[in-house]
């Protein structure tokens, strides 16, 4: 980690107000239940450290895109309940995150107890980097500690504000998550091998760009591929939900006669929407227009096995289908499997729904690092000055 930015341990926080910023966007099931509470837990040795030093904590998160406004279905309730659990005393939630009453829940706090922040997302200052709900922000604590590392590559108020208005530095996730991504970020062993699959792309192509130019090997499943194929002129059916003109026209920038890009050569389509279980194997210029993309095929699955069998350094973000539905999840599955068998790479993966899937398939824990970020890790390690990182520095 950088050695301009303070770390916990550097700050005397007995009866001072420590300020978290976590990050607690987990993703709930149909019955509104927390189904993965992995970033929850990584946020953990931080807090417990704070409660045995006697710190008086409070923490902070979003939760899904309210946009400024009060959403109860993105209400942190039920992350408080789910950190008293975990943390086995209780964790209060105020209303709010400015307001008197908060204020005085916050001032109220004894060392060694709790406070969570209401969703700080409905506020339309946060996302705005709002000067004067900065300083509301700021004046709630005595000391700032960034571990919302996902959300590092955000300008946001409780990101990259509070850090220029009070003392800052990181906490034990961000620490973990900065010196192993360190590692990846000018390789020092080759072969290097990135995987990008997942759905988003817009936000990806000049970080695909920038990415490319580091690695050896570039292996590209999901949508992501799906978009490419189609900008190469294939007929790769329906392209869901990503498929727009201007987003292929981003594309185009992608020189994709680079011979690093290794792009399926044969996927798994099903009907939609939504996918049946009616699936076949095809190649990727024969899709029919009432069918779509939903898996790699299994020559694709062989042909990214050689190269990732052969890497020294393994960067993955984004499932290569749709992993939901076991049907299509094969892909995905298989390729984490080939990674793991490699045992001299060095494995890291990040981004919430690879997380999500590598937990599903009890995987998860084989990696060498799993990060709590996905667009901040690749733009991290695509090179990029983040701004919440940059704010801890100055600091």
């Amino acid at each position: 980690m950088n050695k301009k930015i303070k770390k916990l341990e550097n700050f005397d926080v007995n009866k001072k107000i420590v300020l978290v910023r976590c990050d607690f966007n987990v993703p709930f099931d149909n019955e509104g239940e927390i189904e993965d509470d992995f970033r929850i837990k990584k946020a953990l040795p931080t807090i417990k450290y704070l409660i045995k030093e006697k710190a008086q904590i409070v923490l902070m998160s979003h939760l899904g895109r309210p946009n400024g406004k009060r959403i109860e279905k993105y209400s942190l309730r039920l992350v408080a309940e789910r950190l008293s659990e975990l943390l086995d005393q209780k964790v209060d939630l105020t209303p709010d995150c400015t307001s008197r009453k908060t204020k005085k829940m916050v001032k109220n706090l004894n060392p060694g107890e709790v406070l969570l922040l209401e969703n700080v997302q409905f506020h339309s200052g946060e996302k705005e980097n709002d000067p004067s709900y900065v300083k509301e922000l700021a004046q709630l604590g005595d000391i700032f500690i960034l571990e919302a590392f996902g959300q590092s590559h955000r300008s946001y108020a409780s990101i990259s504000g509070i850090s220029k208005e009070i003392p800052a530095g990181a906490g034990f996730l961000m620490e973990e998550e900065l010196n192993n991504l360190d590692k990846i970020r000018e390789p020092k062993k080759t072969p290097y091998t990135a995987i990008l699959g997942g759905a988003k792309l817009s936000t990806k192509v000049e970080l695909i760009k920038k990415i490319l130019k580091k690695c050896d090997h570039f292996l590209l499943g999901g949508k992501v591929a799906n978009i490419l194929l189609r900008t190469k002129g294939l007929s790769i059916g329906k392209l869901i939900p990503e498929g727009k003109e201007e987003i292929q026209e981003d594309v185009k920038e992608i020189d994709l006669t680079n011979p690093k890009l290794h792009l399926p050569t044969d996927v798994v389509v099903g009907l939609i929407l939504p996918p049946e279980k009616i699936k076949r194997e095809s190649g990727p210029g024969s899709v029919r227009k009432r069918e779509a993309v939903l898996d790699i095929g299994p020559e694709t699955i062989k042909m990214f096995g050689e190269i990732i069998k052969e890497s020294e350094v393994i960067l993955w973000n984004g499932p290569l289908g749709y992993f939901e539905k076991e049907e299509f999840a094969k892909g995905t599955k298989e390729v984490a499997n080939l990674i793991l068998k490699n045992k001299k790479a060095l494995k890291i993966v990040g981004g919430g729904d690879t997380v999500y899937a590598l937990g599903k398939f009890g995987l998860r824990d084989k990696f060498d690092h799993v990060s709590t970020g996905g667009g901040a890790m690749l733009s991290y390690i695509s090179g990029e000055e983040l701004p919440g990182i940059k704010a801890l520095k100055v600091n």
